[in-house]
């Protein structure tokens, strides 16, 4: 599988998060729930990195509930790719 580098991924997310009002800061350290990244944002962003990838990203609700911050998300996409 080919792979989107983290900077694109993180490019995505802002998409997804301006298409709801909202900005991605620039830190990787930033709480999810404070800057209002939802479940379903993440969706939209692993639909995004699927039609870039030409690929479909397999994963799992458990591994869903360890990510707390904009690096977690990143590192998680990253892992996925990877997988």
């Amino acid at each position: 599988m080919s792979s989107v580098a983290r900077g694109r991924v993180r490019e995505l997310m802002g998409e997804v998060m301006t298409a709801q009002g909202r900005t991605l800061p620039g830190d990787d350290t930033a709480d999810l729930r404070e800057i209002g990244f939802r479940s379903l944002d993440f969706s939209e962003l692993a639909l995004r990195v699927e039609d870039e990838l030409g690929d479909e990203l397999n994963f799992d609700a458990p591994g869903l509930r360890r990510i707390a911050t904009v690096g977690d998300v990143l590192d998680f996409i990253e892992q996925l790719q990877s997988a």
